[in-house]
């Protein structure tokens, strides 16, 4: 049985733009312009993220109305096609996805907590076999992890207190960082520099010594570019669709987990777009790999790729270190809670499916899947101990695409096969937006094959790494069972 419905519509807006608010928005846009210059490319990336993203939720509502249980995307892909499809997004989003995440955000989460207290620096080292090195952040990343999932096991409600106080305070922080930037320390020669030439087709490349240099991208370049500038934009929109996860939780799921979609998903892709405005009214877009200040170190290259402490600077000036650094802890620390609060139960859904471990079924006392929860932080601690989180986090992309392609498909397949299904909420411009949605992710997909093959192949064994696993998955659970009579 699913637990009692304790979360309201208001809460599912801020699970929603709390999953996908994390410490990407601070950074990402600092390898977007290395990518390609122009600060009218960078803008148009983050619209174009911001407009998939809303599109995609727009066309989950009606799956999401349909099956208003826990489990979001395995039972949709499990109802529309089969249980091994199912299964093997399962997998990746275990093996790979929300617990790689969960590991690389946590890490963030101690690198700026690091920037308050020394000792807790990516910078200290803790043990060093040659083979392997643990910092004081590793260690700090796990005890994060570990506090969020204590906090779950007493229940949702502590979950939902976490992401009201946390969501909300990084939303507000967002906004007045956008207001101060583009209002209040708005620096207009700087806004002029930049747009003076907006399409900019340049781009930095990094050589085997460790050199940067200029070039000129070519119309196709211009296009593999973009798309290759995507996967950050792409990545800090995602876990938009973890609310998904937890429908069984939510009030009215069928009318409320479309609207929070939507709302949540807009809310940040406005969010993004301004806070990017913000940068280009503060910063230059190009900057010198060996600029001696903020300034000079332009976007392209802010220390760290802090892009968001560099725009700081700006308003804040020394002090802006220790702003961002509050800012970004909260930023993640939320983000890890609704990550955490909502994966589990997948995970569930699969065990009482027959396809994860069986104790995962049930839930505490608490009404909140305990089994799962230390499973999940037993997995995303031991990546972040290994380290290991990074070159994980490069397949992710590719993998999640993939599986919003098929989500996204299925919703022609549920129309084919179950027409008198109920649907509380259809598919908004169907079937317009659903296919201009399927366009983008297939050719994101084949670009990345193209641009990255030594991320997006890895992803894709990973992921069918999981066909083998399932079926022997399905063996173990049937012998248990017979044995069991």
């Amino acid at each position: 049985m699913e637990g009692k419905r304790k979360l309201t519509l208001a809460d599912a807006v801020l699970i929603v733009s709390g999953s996908m608010i994390g410490s990407g928005i601070f950074i990402v846009s600092a390898e977007m312009t290395r990518t390609i210059t122009g600060p009218g490319w960078l803008l148009l990336l983050w619209v174009i993220s911001g407009v998939i993203t809303v599109f995609a939720a727009l066309s989950y509502g009606e799956l999401a109305g349909m099956f208003p249980h826990a489990g979001g995307q395995y039972v949709y892909l499990k109802e529309a096609f089969n249980p091994l499809v199912g299964f093997v997004y399962g997998w990746t989003l275990f093996l790979v996805v929300q617990s790689g995440t969960i590991a690389a955000v946590a890490v963030a989460f101690a690198k700026f907590a690091g920037v308050l207290y020394g000792p807790f620096s990516e910078k200290n080292i803790l043990i060093d076999l040659g083979w392997y090195r643990l910092s004081a952040a590793q260690v700090v990343g796990v005890v994060s992890i570990l506090v969020l999932t204590l906090i779950n096991m007493r229940g949702i409600h502590y979950g939902k207190v976490i992401a009201r106080i946390f969501s909300s305070t990084k939303l507000v922080a967002l906004f007045g960082l956008i207001i101060l930037g583009l209002i209040f320390f708005r620096n207009a020669e700087v806004w002029q520099s930049n747009f003076a030439n907006t399409w900019n087709n340049m781009a930095w490349s990094k050589d085997a010594s460790g050199q940067w240099s200029w070039k000129e991208l070519s119309s196709f370049g211009i296009m593999t570019a973009l798309g290759a500038a995507l996967v950050g934009s792409l990545f800090s929109s995602d876990a938009w669709n973890n609310v998904t996860f937890i429908s069984g939780d939510i009030e009215n799921p069928k009318r409320n987990i479309p609207l929070s979609l939507l709302f949540g998903t807009l809310i940040v892709t406005v969010l993004y777009v301004l806070t990017n405005m913000a940068y280009l009214s503060l910063l230059p877009v190009v900057g010198d790999p060996n600029g001696s200040n903020v300034a000079s170190q332009g976007i392209q290259f802010a220390a760290n790729d802090r892009v968001g402490t560099a725009a700081a600077t700006m308003i804040f000036g020394t002090t802006a270190t220790v702003i961002m650094a509050i800012l970004i802890m909260i930023s993640t620390f939320s983000c890890n809670n609704g990550i955490i609060l909502s994966s589990v139960r997948v995970y569930q859904a699969m065990a009482r499916d027959g396809l994860f471990f069986n104790k995962m079924k049930e839930d505490n006392k608490n009404g909140v899947p305990g089994f799962a929860l230390w499973i999940q932080f037993a997995w995303a601690a031991l990546l972040t101990l290994s380290g290991q989180y990074g070159p994980l986090l490069d397949y992710v992309m590719f993998g999640v695409m993939l599986f919003y392609i098929l989500t996204i498909a299925g919703i022609f397949i549920l129309r084919r096969t179950r027409p008198d299904a109920e649907r509380p909420y259809m598919a908004f411009g169907y079937p317009v937006v659903p296919i201009i949605y399927v366009i983008f992710a297939v050719l994101f997909c084949a670009n990345l094959l193209y641009t990255k093959p030594e991320n997006s192949i890895p992803g894709l064994i990973i992921i069918l790494a999981g066909i083998p696993v399932y079926f022997v998955w399905r063996r173990v659970n049937t012998d248990t069972t017979m044995s069991s009579k």
